[in-house]
C-alpha cells in the first residue's frame, strides 16, 4: 500500500483554549486541593465536596463579571460588612439566590477576591456549599 504523508498541522488547527477568568484567584487557592469545571457561563471552583466560587469574565452581560461567592442568604449581611461592593447576582433571574458577586468593575475587586480566597483557605463556613446532586434536583422538580 502506498504511504500517505501526514496532514500538515495547518489542516487541523488546534482549538483555542479558553482563558481562565481571574486566574489570580486560582493561584491564591493553590494551597488547597481545588478543582474547576464549567458552570453556567463561568468556571466553578470546588474545594473538597463544596463549590466555593465561580469565576466569570464574558464580553456580554459584563455586569455579572467577577468572582461569584457560593453562600447562603443567612450569610449575606456578615459578608457584606467585609465586602462593601458585594451584590446579588441578577444573571440567575429574579429573587435572592445564595450566589453573591464581587464585581470585576469594583475599585477593590482584586483585593476583595483575594480576601475571599483567604476566608476559603481558613475554612470560613460562610463561603461554600455542597451542590445538590442531579438526582436530588430531578426529585425536587417532580415533587
Amino acid at each position: 500500500m502506498p504511504k500517505h504523508p501526514a496532514p500538515a498541522a495547518e489542516a487541523f488547527p488546534a482549538k483555542p483554549h479558553k482563558s481562565i477568568p481571574h486566574a489570580f484567584v486560582l493561584e491564591a487557592l493553590a494551597p488547597l486541593a481545588h478543582r474547576t469545571r464549567p458552570l453556567f457561563s463561568c468556571l466553578g471552583v470546588y474545594v473538597g465536596t463544596k463549590i466555593v466560587l465561580a469565576l466569570r469574565d464574558k464580553p456580554t452581560a459584563i455586569a455579572s463579571n467577577g468572582v461569584w461567592l457560593a453562600t447562603t442568604e443567612e450569610h449575606h449581611q456578615s459578608l457584606r460588612s467585609e465586602f462593601p461592593h458585594m451584590q446579588s447576582i441578577t444573571a440567575l433571574g429574579p429573587g435572592i439566590t445564595g450566589w453573591q458577586l464581587l464585581p470585576a468593575h469594583a475599585p477593590d475587586f482584586e483585593e476583595a477576591a483575594l480576601h475571599a480566597c483567604e476566608l476559603i483557605c481558613t475554612g470560613d463556613p460562610r463561603i461554600g456549599k455542597v451542590p445538590r446532586s442531579g438526582k436530588s434536583r430531578k426529585l425536587a422538580k417532580k415533587g
